[in-house]
């Protein structure tokens, strides 16, 4: 069963703010990873800073991860696994480099036994090429 939006924050210690809640709200419906520009243009009213702080405090409480593609930043809700001390972002991200939308392939995992003699604090895996998406509609 889905977890309301006050149990998501009440587990990673987030405290409750309508900006919070809706950012969040908007990042769980999105398919796709996205970059501080596209939130802020989202939320075109609100103040930057607050938007920038609450991605900030998303990252830092395991909420989301981020993504590096084409030197920008973007970033996706994480799974219930990931903490404040341990992001598990052990998947692929797709970036199309036609509609220039990055995701998610939690299909494509990268072991955990490689952690055994290594002390490993971050990993991405980016893969480049054009989406399903993009290729069906050719």
């Amino acid at each position: 069963m889905k977890k309301s939006t006050e149990e998501v924050f009440a587990t990673k210690n987030i405290r409750l703010t309508t900006m919070r809640i809706l950012i969040y709200e908007y990042m769980e419906v999105a398919t796709v990873a996205l970059s501080l520009l596209e939130i802020e243009k989202y939320f075109h009213k609100a103040d930057k800073v607050t938007i920038y702080r609450t991605i900030q405090t998303f990252l830092e409480r395991g909420l989301v991860h981020k993504i590096l593609d084409e030197n920008v930043a973007k970033y996706k809700l994480c799974g219930d696994v990931c903490s404040e001390d341990n992001h598990k972002d052990r998947h692929l991200h797709f970036y199309c480099k036609k509609c220039k939308e990055t995701t998610c392939r939690d299909e494509v995992i990268l072991p955990e036994n490689m952690e055994s003699q290594l002390q490993i604090d971050e990993i991405q895996i980016l893969a480049k090429g054009i989406c399903e998406k993009c290729l069906n509609s050719e």
